[in-house]
């Protein structure tokens, strides 16, 4: 069994090194919450600007069709 071994990284108190894989690990869970809803706000507002586009494109097929019918209805 392995135990995993940090060590301060100089000059950053919120890092810390893994001493067997060298990683750089933050353990700072405020920055890392902050983060987290960061990316949560980013998700949501993706999906929101695919719902419009969405939406868009259905009006759009729907003013195809009404021009179609107007088209027919001047004939």
């Amino acid at each position: 069994m392995m135990y995993r071994q940090f060590r301060k990284v100089e000059g950053h108190s919120s890092l810390v090194r893994e001493t067997n894989t060298n990683a750089i690990i933050n353990t700072d869970k405020n920055a890392y919450t902050i983060y987290m809803q960061r990316v949560k706000e980013a998700r949501k507002s993706n999906d929101e600007l695919k719902y419009a586009v969405r939406e868009i494109n259905s009006i759009k097929v729907e003013l195809t069709e009404i021009k179609e019918l107007l088209g027919k209805l001047v004939k």
